[in-house]
């Protein structure tokens, strides 16, 4: 049972190839993972004001938080059991 709100901040773009590789991964473990945490997605096109407040120089990357703030952060593909580590040091466990 999720105790904290967890969410996952997945910084990309459309034109941003390996981003592309890092949203397989993480719809994978979003199906596994189911409801212990949300994606959310920002275009770092439309979103600047946000990517400029995150201070996201590279993509994709990947914030990891919970109600007590940032507990990691990713640059780069990153793969899946790094992510997972991330989200049960946030407070997420598989059913």
């Amino acid at each position: 049972m999720r105790h904290m709100s967890i969410i996952v901040k997945d910084f990309y773009a459309d034109w941003c190839g390996p981003c592309k590789t890092q949203d397989a991964i993480l719809e994978e473990i979003e199906a596994d993972w189911e409801g212990e945490f949300e994606i959310e997605k920002v275009d770092v096109d439309r979103h600047t004001d946000l990517a400029n407040e995150y201070q996201v120089r590279s993509l994709p990357t990947l914030v990891v938080e919970n109600e007590d703030g940032i507990v990691d952060r990713f640059i780069g593909v990153t793969q899946r059991e790094a992510i997972e580590d991330a989200l049960r040091e946030a407070g997420a466990a598989i059913a």
